[in-house]
């Protein structure tokens, strides 16, 4: 890959930080240099956002009709720069080919969900007013500049998280990239361009990491931003909702999980072990939306964990630019060195590694850990890795219980053949997502989108998730005959 140094786009161009900063971002499997990026500066962000205040008006005054024919050509110029963004997600974040695939899919499918709901989104109601003489009614507005962070560990799809709504509902965005993706990021920007869209409607910000904080403070901080979507670590989530919560700014955070799968006595274990597989390795476990705890009720527990072994020692990790390699690599070394951290806590306090738990330079090996309890750090914290930990219990109600013993809240996955009982336990899970007899590893662009305690608040996708980019006015218009207000008379 070609390492050209990776542009702010701001108010329809491409330029360099304020300062001309750059920095460097490395490949994680190999070490060496993926993208030089410009490193903005507050003075850059106070540019972008101005930018997209200067094109709201415009924007916002387009009919739906207009701004969904942009949005389908965006979702056309993503498709048209698949190899682009593949290599890029490969050489930035260690995704095998598969991966950048999947996240092209899915935010042309994001992109494409916005456009056609142009007019719901917008859409408000009539209210009806005690007085029969008087017409009430709600009507939904765009709120104006929304600032996008965006992370590293899906950098395409998880555009779709907020910039897609965002800009068919009138409003106009300022994407904060991940300073480990800035040229996958800024290829999805080129997008927006690609597309045709008026100058300044989607602007994109790079920045060094160690300027990180400051960067994002500036965005929430700026009076013209009005919305804040952010995607991220819970410890990262906490710092962004007091600066939102300091500058009255709202704020939809998608945080972490540590996301439970319960396969009861009666599943189907070829279903299960299939599904538990995908959702703890897929992307190297790199996802909120990883199986992080797999919680096995002890009557199938021994065979569950050996058929799931059999299929973690199978799966093909390594150099995720070969074409057979499934998994790539983690982040970086500090990822491995806390995935080798949690495997031996948990063997030195009982649990048996069944598969895996060694690491060959930053590619993990798909490990399963059977027999974890609450006295090993693995039950609470947030592996980030192709971790696979099974818990066994008794029971659904056992079962139950274990899942929601956690600070998280996002996904998770029931397994069993009496969908009915099943539907009633999704219920009882302190959870965003269920998911019946599937992986915990899932989306659709129609869905309302979101976890509960430790894992954020707020939606995306779906009408909920439009709702919260937008404001609500209401508006009254009085009958022919004049109200009679008494301090007048």
């Amino acid at each position: 890959m070609d390492i050209g140094a990776q542009n702010l786009l701001i108010g329809g161009r491409w330029t360099a930080a304020e300062n001309g900063g750059i920095y460097e971002s490395l490949n994680p499997f190999t070490g060496q240099v993926a993208t030089r990026a410009a490193a903005a500066t507050v003075d850059d962000v106070d540019r972008a956002v101005a930018a997209a205040h200067q094109a709201f008006g415009g924007w916002a005054a387009l009919a739906p009709s207009e701004r969904r024919r942009y949005l389908m050509a965006a979702a056309e110029a993503v498709e048209a720069r698949l190899d682009e963004l593949c290599e890029a997600v490969t050489h930035e974040m260690g995704g095998p080919t598969a991966w950048g695939k999947y996240n092209v899919k899915v935010l042309a499918e994001k992109l494409r969900y916005a456009a056609g709901a142009a007019y719901q989104g917008l859409t408000g109601e009539a209210i009806p007013s005690d007085n029969p003489a008087r017409t009430m009614i709600a009507i939904r507005k765009p709120a104006g500049v929304v600032a996008s962070i965006v992370p590293w560990n899906a950098p395409v799809l998880l555009v779709g998280a907020s910039v897609p709504a965002a800009l068919v509902l009138g409003n106009t965005v300022a994407i904060k990239a991940s300073e480990q993706t800035p040229r996958t990021h800024g290829l999805v920007a080129a997008c927006f361009e690609d597309a045709g869209f008026p100058p300044g409607v989607v602007n994109l910000i790079t920045n060094a990491p160690e300027d990180a904080s400051g960067v994002v403070e500036a965005l929430i901080a700026h009076p013209l931003v009005r919305r804040v979507h952010f995607t991220g670590s819970t410890r990262v989530g906490r710092i962004i909702a007091e600066k939102c919560a300091a500058h009255l700014k709202k704020v939809v955070l998608e945080l972490g999980g540590k996301a439970p799968c319960i396969v009861l006595a009666d599943a189907d274990l070829d279903r299960a072990v299939s599904a538990a597989a995908f959702g703890s390795f897929a992307n190297s476990g790199q996802g909120c939306l990883s199986t992080e705890r797999i919680i096995v009720d002890k009557s199938i527990a021994e065979e569950f964990c050996d058929r799931l072994a059999a299929v973690a020692r199978k799966v093909a990790y390594g150099d995720p630019r070969k074409s057979d390699i499934v998994l790539g690599p983690v982040i970086n070394d500090a990822s491995v060195k806390r995935l080798k951290e949690l495997v031996d806590d948990a063997v030195a306090s009982g649990a048996r590694l069944l598969a895996g738990g060694t690491a060959d330079g930053r590619c993990f090996a798909p490990t399963v850990l059977s027999g974890v309890t609450p006295a090993m750090r693995v039950y609470q914290e947030e592996s980030f890795g192709p971790l696979a930990s099974v818990v066994f219990v008794d029971g659904a109600e056992e079962a139950l219980r274990v899942a929601n013993d956690n600070d998280y809240g996002l996904s998770s996955a029931i397994f069993s053949r009496d969908v009915t009982s099943a539907l009633d336990l999704a219920k009882r899970l302190d959870v965003g997502m269920c998911h019946i007899n599937g992986t915990t590893l899932d989306d659709e662009a129609q869905i309302p989108f979101g976890g509960v305690k430790d894992s954020g608040y707020g939606r995306s996708g779906g009408m909920i998730g439009m709702e919260e980019l937008t404001e609500v006015q209401w508006i009254t218009i009085e009958g022919s005959k004049a109200p009679r207000y008494p301090i007048a008379e």
